[in-house]
């Protein structure tokens, strides 16, 4: 890779022009932006992460599953438990490592504005230097030139000397702004050469930084994807039959069911009545005759007709 990007291809052929400088500083200020805006997202991730972790594990700790006094099953829900803890818990620290992550990329963003006030001070120092020079020329130019000479000349021989002395003035002030040219065109050389050593760094830092953090998602579902299996397993022995079996064997209460209950007539049971010593039960085929009911005269109930009696209703 070429180390002359910067520095080769931001020149203008205006000495006074600056645009080439502006236009670095411009994406500079562009990649700040874009650090700062990833800082506050790995933030708000990282609230994002421990209110979740945290709020797993209030409802972990809820138990939401009850308590469960079936053998097999209810080790398959302490494992569930354990393990839904242990996501909550990971996520928590996935949101410390955030917080770090961020905190590396502000310090990284205040080492870079440091570096770029320094580099700065020192462009805009020279830039300063070379426009008091061009002034300090123009001043002189406009003092003494070619034809205000050549009368002098003509005029007064005795201002040779000043002539002289004014043309030497004049070509120092050249020759030193062609200096601080030169000394300018090196400093421009070296701000180019730094922004671009910290534009390589910025971009290395925020690639790592996002490379870092994807990782961390990635190992966050690779982890709680172990968790979870821990579960699964758990519930792979999981046995529907004996925990049948263990719930009969702690709450079973008999295995003799109540007698049948039998019927007996009550009249039955008066005439028919057995000796003493004698086992006897209801006899359903042996039912004796119902009671006639009997009238009176003075029944208003009852009328007789040829021994048939009817009730009135």
């Amino acid at each position: 890779m070429t180390r002359s990007l910067f520095k080769g291809n931001f020149w203008s052929a205006d000495i006074l022009s600056t645009i080439g400088y502006d236009n670095i500083i411009q994406h500079l200020n562009n990649g700040r932006k874009n650090c700062k805006e990833f800082e506050d997202f790995l933030k708000e991730r990282a609230a994002i992460e421990e209110r979740y972790g945290k709020d797993l594990l209030n409802l972990s700790r809820k138990k939401p599953c009850g308590q469960s006094e079936i053998n097999t099953l209810k080790r398959a829900l302490e494992v569930f438990k354990q393990q839904v803890d242990n996501v909550a818990q990971c996520h928590i620290q996935l949101a410390q490592s955030l917080r770090e992550e961020a905190r590396k990329m502000e310090e990284f963003r205040e080492k870079q504005k440091l570096q770029r006030k320094k580099a700065k001070k020192n462009y805009e120092q020279k830039c300063r230097d070379k426009d008091e020079a061009e002034q300090a020329v123009s001043r002189s130019a406009n003092l003494v030139n070619p034809k205000q000479q050549e009368k002098l000349f003509v005029k007064l021989a005795t201002s040779k000397t000043a002539v002289e002395d004014s043309d030497k003035a004049y070509m120092l002030h050249i020759g030193t702004l062609d200096k601080v040219r030169e000394e300018w065109q090196s400093e421009h050389i070296k701000a180019c050469e730094a922004f671009e050593a910290q534009e390589c760094e910025r971009i290395n830092f925020f690639r790592n930084a996002l490379w870092l953090h994807v990782n961390q998602l990635s190992q966050q579902c690779v982890t709680s994807d172990e968790m979870y299996e821990q579960v699964r397993k758990s519930l792979e022995m999981c046995s529907i039959q004996r925990d049948i079996e263990y719930f009969v064997n702690q709450r079973k209460t008999g295995q003799i069911p109540p007698a049948p209950i039998m019927y007996e007539n009550f009249y039955s049971s008066q005439k028919n009545a057995v000796p003493a010593g004698k086992a006897t039960g209801p006899n359903l085929a042996r039912r004796g005759p119902l009671p006639i009911p009997k009238s009176s005269p003075d029944d208003p109930n009852y009328s007789l007709v040829d021994d048939y009696s009817l009730l009135y209703q």
